[in-house]
Protein backbone atom coordinates (compact mmCIF):
# COMPACT_ATOMS: atom_id res chain seq x y z
CA UNK A 1 0.00 0.00 0.00
CA UNK A 2 2.21 2.61 0.93
CA UNK A 3 4.58 1.54 -2.22
CA UNK A 4 2.05 2.18 -4.63
CA UNK A 5 1.31 5.57 -2.97
CA UNK A 6 4.17 6.88 -2.61
CA UNK A 7 4.54 7.29 -6.86
CA UNK A 8 1.01 8.61 -6.84
CA UNK A 9 2.22 11.59 -3.93
CA UNK A 10 5.14 12.17 -6.69
CA UNK A 11 3.12 12.07 -9.46
CA UNK A 12 0.89 14.50 -7.72
CA UNK A 13 3.87 16.62 -6.69
CA UNK A 14 5.11 16.85 -10.48
CA UNK A 15 1.96 17.91 -11.59
CA UNK A 16 1.34 20.12 -9.41
CA UNK A 17 4.70 22.01 -10.16
CA UNK A 18 3.84 21.92 -13.58
CA UNK A 19 0.70 23.21 -13.26
CA UNK A 20 1.92 25.87 -11.29
CA UNK A 21 4.84 27.33 -13.53
CA UNK A 22 2.58 27.25 -16.44
CA UNK A 23 0.22 29.61 -13.79
CA UNK A 24 2.72 31.72 -13.35
CA UNK A 25 3.57 31.92 -17.54
CA UNK A 26 0.01 32.18 -18.22
CA UNK A 27 0.15 35.66 -16.04
CA UNK A 28 3.02 36.92 -16.94
CA UNK A 29 2.30 36.29 -21.06
CA UNK A 30 -0.84 37.66 -20.52
CA UNK A 31 -0.42 40.36 -18.21
CA UNK A 32 3.10 41.29 -17.93
CA UNK A 33 5.10 42.80 -15.60
CA UNK A 34 4.52 46.38 -16.39
CA UNK A 35 1.38 48.89 -14.65
CA UNK A 36 -0.80 46.70 -12.85
CA UNK A 37 0.21 43.75 -14.23
CA UNK A 38 -1.69 40.47 -12.82
CA UNK A 39 -4.33 42.80 -11.29
CA UNK A 40 -5.90 42.68 -14.42
CA UNK A 41 -7.04 39.50 -13.70
CA UNK A 42 -9.73 40.74 -11.03
CA UNK A 43 -9.85 44.08 -12.75
CA UNK A 44 -10.96 42.98 -16.24
CA UNK A 45 -14.26 41.36 -15.47
CA UNK A 46 -15.15 43.62 -12.46
CA UNK A 47 -14.83 46.39 -15.15
CA UNK A 48 -17.06 44.55 -17.42
CA UNK A 49 -19.57 43.68 -14.82
CA UNK A 50 -19.34 47.04 -13.52
CA UNK A 51 -20.42 48.61 -16.86
CA UNK A 52 -23.55 46.37 -17.27
CA UNK A 53 -24.47 47.64 -13.76
CA UNK A 54 -23.94 50.94 -14.51
CA UNK A 55 -25.91 50.63 -18.13
CA UNK A 56 -29.09 48.56 -16.39
CA UNK A 57 -29.23 51.14 -13.48
CA UNK A 58 -29.77 54.30 -15.87
CA UNK A 59 -32.05 52.65 -17.97
CA UNK A 60 -34.06 51.64 -15.01
CA UNK A 61 -33.81 47.93 -14.84
CA UNK A 62 -35.28 47.42 -11.78
CA UNK A 63 -38.79 48.42 -13.06
CA UNK A 64 -38.58 45.98 -14.98
CA UNK A 65 -37.28 43.08 -13.10
CA UNK A 66 -38.89 43.58 -9.32
CA UNK A 67 -35.54 42.81 -8.16
CA UNK A 68 -32.37 45.18 -7.28
CA UNK A 69 -31.06 45.55 -10.29
CA UNK A 70 -27.11 45.52 -9.07
CA UNK A 71 -27.33 42.59 -7.38
CA UNK A 72 -29.43 41.15 -10.72
CA UNK A 73 -26.45 42.31 -13.11
CA UNK A 74 -23.72 41.21 -10.65
CA UNK A 75 -25.21 37.46 -10.39
CA UNK A 76 -25.77 37.32 -14.01
CA UNK A 77 -22.88 38.86 -15.40
CA UNK A 78 -20.35 37.35 -13.54
CA UNK A 79 -21.51 33.88 -14.10
CA UNK A 80 -21.40 34.84 -17.82
CA UNK A 81 -17.89 35.83 -17.52
CA UNK A 82 -17.09 32.58 -15.43
CA UNK A 83 -18.23 29.53 -17.87
CA UNK A 84 -17.93 31.64 -21.01
CA UNK A 85 -13.65 32.71 -20.35
CA UNK A 86 -12.66 29.06 -19.69
CA UNK A 87 -13.63 27.68 -23.07
CA UNK A 88 -12.26 31.06 -24.95
CA UNK A 89 -8.80 30.77 -23.03
CA UNK A 90 -8.95 26.68 -23.83
CA UNK A 91 -9.92 27.27 -27.33
CA UNK A 92 -6.46 27.22 -29.89
CA UNK A 93 -4.49 27.02 -26.61
CA UNK A 94 -2.02 24.12 -27.59
CA UNK A 95 -0.23 25.66 -30.86
CA UNK A 96 1.32 29.07 -28.50
CA UNK A 97 2.80 26.31 -26.25
CA UNK A 98 4.03 23.48 -28.57
CA UNK A 99 7.43 24.56 -27.28
CA UNK A 100 6.96 23.34 -23.71
CA UNK A 101 5.84 20.17 -25.07
CA UNK A 102 9.60 18.96 -25.20
CA UNK A 103 9.00 18.71 -21.24
CA UNK A 104 7.97 15.16 -20.90
CA UNK A 105 6.29 16.22 -17.42
CA UNK A 106 3.68 18.85 -19.80
CA UNK A 107 1.30 17.48 -21.14
CA UNK A 108 -2.12 19.01 -23.00
CA UNK A 109 -4.19 18.58 -19.93
CA UNK A 110 -1.69 20.63 -17.90
CA UNK A 111 -1.81 23.65 -19.93
CA UNK A 112 -6.30 23.40 -20.03
CA UNK A 113 -5.60 23.04 -16.36
CA UNK A 114 -3.52 25.67 -16.44
CA UNK A 115 -5.99 28.80 -18.02
CA UNK A 116 -9.04 27.15 -16.30
CA UNK A 117 -7.66 27.49 -12.83
CA UNK A 118 -6.73 30.98 -13.84
CA UNK A 119 -10.20 32.16 -15.05
CA UNK A 120 -11.95 30.73 -12.35
CA UNK A 121 -9.86 32.69 -9.56
CA UNK A 122 -10.28 35.72 -11.60
CA UNK A 123 -13.92 34.90 -11.82
CA UNK A 124 -14.26 34.44 -8.27
CA UNK A 125 -12.38 37.43 -6.90
CA UNK A 126 -13.86 39.45 -8.98
CA UNK A 127 -17.43 38.12 -8.01
CA UNK A 128 -16.82 38.08 -4.63
CA UNK A 129 -14.96 41.49 -4.22
CA UNK A 130 -17.86 43.28 -5.79
CA UNK A 131 -20.43 41.69 -3.51
CA UNK A 132 -18.09 43.11 -0.50
CA UNK A 133 -17.75 46.18 -2.15
CA UNK A 134 -21.35 46.65 -3.27
CA UNK A 135 -22.47 44.94 0.57
CA UNK A 136 -19.83 47.95 2.17
CA UNK A 137 -22.08 50.93 0.19
CA UNK A 138 -25.37 49.21 0.93
CA UNK A 139 -26.23 48.19 -2.88
CA UNK A 140 -26.20 44.70 -2.12
CA UNK A 141 -27.56 42.77 0.56
CA UNK A 142 -25.72 39.60 1.99
CA UNK A 143 -27.00 36.26 0.20
CA UNK A 144 -29.89 34.56 2.16
CA UNK A 145 -28.25 31.10 1.66
CA UNK A 146 -24.39 31.14 1.37
CA UNK A 147 -24.38 27.66 0.34
CA UNK A 148 -26.39 27.71 -2.56
CA UNK A 149 -24.63 30.68 -3.70
CA UNK A 150 -21.20 28.88 -3.71
CA UNK A 151 -23.17 25.45 -5.55
CA UNK A 152 -24.57 27.32 -7.78
CA UNK A 153 -20.93 29.06 -8.79
CA UNK A 154 -19.13 25.56 -8.41
CA UNK A 155 -21.74 23.92 -10.92
CA UNK A 156 -21.12 26.98 -13.29
CA UNK A 157 -16.96 26.52 -12.57
CA UNK A 158 -17.70 22.68 -13.87
CA UNK A 159 -19.82 23.54 -16.57
CA UNK A 160 -17.18 25.53 -17.92
CA UNK A 161 -14.15 23.67 -17.13
CA UNK A 162 -15.79 20.53 -18.97
CA UNK A 163 -16.76 22.70 -21.81
CA UNK A 164 -13.37 24.25 -21.93
CA UNK A 165 -11.49 20.85 -22.09
CA UNK A 166 -14.15 19.94 -24.85
CA UNK A 167 -13.53 23.12 -26.81
CA UNK A 168 -9.54 23.02 -26.64
CA UNK A 169 -9.49 19.75 -27.62
CA UNK A 170 -11.79 20.12 -31.01
CA UNK A 171 -9.57 23.26 -31.52
CA UNK A 172 -6.58 20.91 -31.80
CA UNK A 173 -8.27 18.70 -34.57
CA UNK A 174 -9.55 22.02 -36.69
CA UNK A 175 -9.62 25.52 -36.81
CA UNK A 176 -13.25 25.75 -37.82
CA UNK A 177 -13.71 25.34 -33.89
CA UNK A 178 -12.35 28.58 -33.38
CA UNK A 179 -15.26 30.03 -35.90
CA UNK A 180 -17.48 28.37 -34.55
CA UNK A 181 -17.03 28.67 -31.17
CA UNK A 182 -17.00 32.47 -31.07
CA UNK A 183 -20.23 33.18 -32.33
CA UNK A 184 -21.72 30.65 -30.71
CA UNK A 185 -20.80 32.14 -27.62
CA UNK A 186 -22.53 35.04 -27.93
CA UNK A 187 -25.30 33.56 -28.91
CA UNK A 188 -25.15 31.87 -25.76
CA UNK A 189 -24.66 34.83 -23.82
CA UNK A 190 -28.57 36.00 -23.83
CA UNK A 191 -29.92 32.80 -23.44
CA UNK A 192 -27.66 31.99 -20.51
CA UNK A 193 -30.09 33.00 -17.75
CA UNK A 194 -27.69 36.37 -16.94
CA UNK A 195 -30.78 38.91 -18.32
CA UNK A 196 -33.55 37.06 -17.02
CA UNK A 197 -35.41 34.72 -15.20
CA UNK A 198 -36.87 31.42 -16.08
CA UNK A 199 -40.22 32.24 -14.21
CA UNK A 200 -40.23 35.04 -16.48
CA UNK A 201 -40.82 33.39 -19.75
CA UNK A 202 -43.81 31.17 -20.93
CA UNK A 203 -43.79 27.93 -20.08
CA UNK A 204 -42.76 26.42 -23.93
CA UNK A 205 -39.76 29.04 -23.63
CA UNK A 206 -38.68 27.63 -20.24
CA UNK A 207 -38.99 24.11 -21.47
CA UNK A 208 -36.17 24.86 -24.22
CA UNK A 209 -34.31 27.17 -22.47
CA UNK A 210 -33.96 24.46 -19.32
CA UNK A 211 -31.99 22.31 -21.65
CA UNK A 212 -28.90 24.39 -21.43
CA UNK A 213 -27.10 23.37 -18.36
CA UNK A 214 -25.61 26.80 -16.93
CA UNK A 215 -29.29 28.12 -17.08
CA UNK A 216 -29.60 25.77 -14.49
CA UNK A 217 -26.40 27.29 -12.35
CA UNK A 218 -27.13 30.51 -12.65
CA UNK A 219 -31.09 30.10 -11.32
CA UNK A 220 -29.67 28.01 -8.30
CA UNK A 221 -27.21 30.94 -7.99
CA UNK A 222 -29.87 33.67 -8.07
CA UNK A 223 -32.08 31.82 -5.64
CA UNK A 224 -29.26 31.50 -2.71
CA UNK A 225 -28.76 35.07 -3.18
CA UNK A 226 -32.66 36.31 -3.58
CA UNK A 227 -34.39 33.71 -1.35
CA UNK A 228 -37.92 33.64 -1.43
CA UNK A 229 -38.09 36.67 -3.72
CA UNK A 230 -37.83 35.13 -6.74
CA UNK A 231 -39.19 31.53 -7.89
CA UNK A 232 -36.25 29.53 -9.20
CA UNK A 233 -36.26 26.69 -12.11
CA UNK A 234 -33.16 23.96 -12.15
CA UNK A 235 -32.92 20.59 -11.82
CA UNK A 236 -29.41 19.68 -9.97
CA UNK A 237 -29.38 16.48 -11.75
CA UNK A 238 -30.03 17.51 -14.69
CA UNK A 239 -27.00 19.80 -15.16
CA UNK A 240 -24.80 17.37 -13.02
CA UNK A 241 -25.19 14.68 -15.50
CA UNK A 242 -24.23 16.98 -18.48
CA UNK A 243 -21.40 18.42 -16.38
CA UNK A 244 -19.98 14.97 -16.24
CA UNK A 245 -20.87 14.03 -19.76
CA UNK A 246 -18.96 17.34 -21.13
CA UNK A 247 -15.90 16.38 -18.96
CA UNK A 248 -16.02 12.99 -19.83
CA UNK A 249 -16.20 13.95 -23.42
CA UNK A 250 -13.48 16.34 -23.28
CA UNK A 251 -10.93 13.86 -21.47
CA UNK A 252 -11.51 11.63 -24.03
CA UNK A 253 -11.01 13.81 -27.02
CA UNK A 254 -8.35 15.51 -25.21
CA UNK A 255 -6.38 12.11 -24.67
CA UNK A 256 -6.32 11.04 -28.75
CA UNK A 257 -5.46 15.15 -29.19
CA UNK A 258 -2.52 14.84 -26.97
CA UNK A 259 -1.71 11.63 -28.59
CA UNK A 260 -1.68 13.82 -32.12
CA UNK A 261 0.77 16.75 -30.61
CA UNK A 262 3.95 17.19 -32.17
CA UNK A 263 6.19 19.73 -30.24
CA UNK A 264 7.73 22.46 -32.02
Amino acid sequence: MAASATPLRRSLAIQSRVIGALLMREVLTRYGRHNIGFLWLFLEPMLFTLGITAFWTIARGSLLSGLPIVAFAVTGYSSVLLWRNMPNRCCNAIEPNLSLMYHRHVKVIDIFAARILLEIVGGTTSFVTLMLVFGIIGWMHAPEDVLKVILGWLMLAWFGAALAVLIGALSARSELVEKIWHPMSYLLFPLSGAVFMVDWLPVRAQELVLLLPMVHGVELLREGYFGSTVHAHYDLAYMTFSCLFLTLLGLALERVSSREVIPE
